[in-house]
């Protein structure tokens, strides 16, 4: 999965948009938001060559989902304990989705 591919994953519920706020030497870091309250539920990035989106989630859930799986590991530059690292690369695109969803409807 690539990019552009993992923003069309994560657009298609009724209020998530997609924005860019932030720019690093050419590079830009997609933020999914809610277009009713702006809060995020996803960020885009490329790491090491990697592929990676944050997304929230509980306390417990994210300490059991990092146990659970190498793919899943503490959120770069984010609240470690709110938010997790997914490695698109190495996740089941059904946990993928899920996780998804859950960091949307959580920040609902």
């Amino acid at each position: 999965m690539n990019k552009k591919e993992l923003i069309k994953l994560c657009l298609k519920y009724d209020d998530a948009i997609n924005t860019y706020p932030f720019k690093d030497k050419g590079e830009s870091y997609p933020v999914l938001r809610h277009k009713s309250n702006k809060k995020w539920f996803g960020l885009i990035y490329t790491l090491d060559r990697k592929l990676y989106i944050n997304l929230k989630s509980t306390p417990e859930e994210s300490a059991i989902l990092r146990d659970c799986y190498d793919f899943i590991a503490p959120a770069w530059h984010m609240n470690k304990t709110h938010w997790i690292q997914v490695d698109i690369k190495n996740a089941p695109i059904d946990i993928l989705e899920d996780l998804i969803l859950r960091s949307y409807e959580l920040t609902k």
